[in-house]
């Protein structure tokens, strides 16, 4: 795995990832699932029997960074891998992470979601440090994301 760059070098650098020798068949994984746009497989460290990553085949680190058509592909297998886990695994629930930066715990600098199966004591523990959000603030706060959203493409 590479190494987590400084927040500012964090975006898609020329620095190959793990992700992209596994695109390009340089290192082996259990596939899942594969398409023109998406690859998914078993993770090799995996946190529960059924533990699946799932990425583009687009290059880009985060995933603001990712096109419209490949974050679509991406999301219209989520759903159908998350059923196969579940059915193969026995689990009836799981978490479905994907994180972007390095405070945020993102690793590997390539967009990819973790379908973790919950089984027991097995899966995904979370802390969930949760805050009330005062109303001003939050109408503040949403007119300021529609605003954002109204201007992006």
């Amino acid at each position: 795995m590479s190494a987590a760059l400084p927040l500012e070098q964090e975006s898609m650098s020329e620095e190959r990832t793990i992700f992209d020798r596994i695109l390009s068949g340089e290192i082996p994984c259990h596939r899942v699932h594969e398409d023109e746009r998406v690859l998914a497989f078993l993770d090799v460290n995996p946190l529960s029997r059924g533990h699946v990553l799932v990425i583009p085949r687009e290059r880009a680190a985060f995933l603001h960074e990712l096109s419209d058509e490949a974050a679509a592909a991406v999301g219209r297998v989520l759903p159908r891998i998350a059923r196969a886990v579940m059915k193969v695994t026995g689990a009836s629930s799981y978490n479905i992470l994907q994180n972007n930066g390095a405070a945020a715990h993102q690793a590997v600098f390539h967009v990819h979601f973790h379908i973790i199966p919950r089984e027991g004591d097995a899966g995904l523990g979370i802390d969930w440090n949760a805050q009330a959000l005062e109303s001003t603030a939050g109408e503040a706060l949403a007119a300021e994301l529609r605003e954002a959203l109204a201007g992006s493409s």
